[in-house]
């Protein structure tokens, strides 16, 4: 409560993470309009290792201390982080890191980060680019869009160093420089996408014959047969709770799709929540007849049962491309 006010006024629009009055909605928008604006570029996919677990205390408090210098303040942000750990019965006091559930965990990352990789890319990097750049960061998630290959190239050189500086590591397989350009033509451009925050980001030509960036679901929370990873959780869901009276499971069931649908119901994921919503009725279907000693239902039943109570169907929740 104290923290907040004083680093909201210094924290950039671009960090969307753990703060008040932003969305990771706001952010894949953000990346909407910025890459439409410079057709696409070179986009750098960074990934920190481990990000919450080796922030360095003793860093993270110097750089507290140039903002707050209350001592009651410092002595209760110091307890917090050298709370110790206990792990299957032993307790352990960690030096680097935020506590892993802790409230205050969310805007020290955030403090860290905005003075390691924010301040730098506005204040030092970007005055040195030729080209157009812009940065999107949710949490530990972000990314650096550039409109020439030469700067992105450039920030992928510095940016371990710059971590590095502060104790921190870029996984240097996991963080990629993607060609993004727009296709033109026969120059088919960059053939490349990223994924951020559980969606796919990816060239696509719309109906009116437009080149725009289209969003679905990540390819990497499929499952094998094409169902999603969060399908295999509904499907246990089923199995466990396949006892519970009908009005009970379908109004959980209703909770379940209704939040799905709040997150990846945006514009062009259309087919991907259609493919949520008719798995789960499926895996309702199954669960319901493996019930021992209950009445088995057909397909035709079933269906029936659900004109008087209907699941969800799938709709777009969040519409960017007005």
């Amino acid at each position: 409560m104290v923290l907040e006010p004083i680093y909201e006024r210094e924290f950039y629009d671009f960090s969307y993470g753990f703060r008040p009055g932003k969305s990771a909605h706001d952010a894949l928008e953000q990346i909407w309009k910025e890459s439409m604006a410079i057709g696409g570029g070179f986009i750098i996919d960074m990934d920190i290792s481990k990000y919450f677990d080796t922030i360095p205390h003793d860093k993270l408090q110097e750089i507290l201390g140039r903002r707050v210098s209350d001592g009651v303040i410092q002595r209760i942000i110091g307890k917090w982080l050298n709370a110790g750990v206990m792990e299957q019965g032993n307790l352990h006091y960690p030096e680097k890191g935020t506590p892993q559930g802790g409230v205050i965990s969310p805007i020290l990352s955030n403090i860290y980060l905005h003075e390691v990789l924010d301040k730098w890319f506005v204040e030092t990097a970007k005055p040195l680019l030729k080209g157009r750049a812009y940065m999107v960061r949710y949490a530990d998630d972000a990314i650096i869009g550039c409109e020439l290959e030469e700067d992105a190239n450039r920030i992928m050189k510095v940016l371990p160093l710059r971590f590095a500086k502060y104790g921190l590591t870029i996984h240097p397989e996991k963080t990629t420089l993607v060609d993004f350009t727009k296709p033109w033509g026969s120059n088919r451009g960059g053939d490349g996408s990223f994924t951020f925050l559980g969606f796919k980001h990816y060239w696509r030509k719309s109906r009116k014959g437009n080149w725009v960036v289209y969003r679905k679901t990540d390819s990497k929370r499929l499952a094998s047969n094409l169902w999603f990873a969060a399908i295999a959780a509904i499907v246990q869901w089923c199995r466990n709770f396949r006892h519970t009276p009908l009005k009970e499971q379908h109004a959980m069931l209703a909770v379940k799709l209704k939040g799905h649908y709040g997150y990846y119901g945006i514009t062009c994921n259309g087919q991907s929540i259609a493919q949520f919503y008719w798995a789960v009725r499926g895996s309702w279907f199954k669960w319901l007849n493996r019930r021992s000693g209950r009445k088995s239902y057909t397909w035709e039943q079933f269906t029936e049962y659900l004109k008087n109570f209907p699941l969800p169907t799938p709709r777009i929740v969040h519409s960017y491309a007005k």
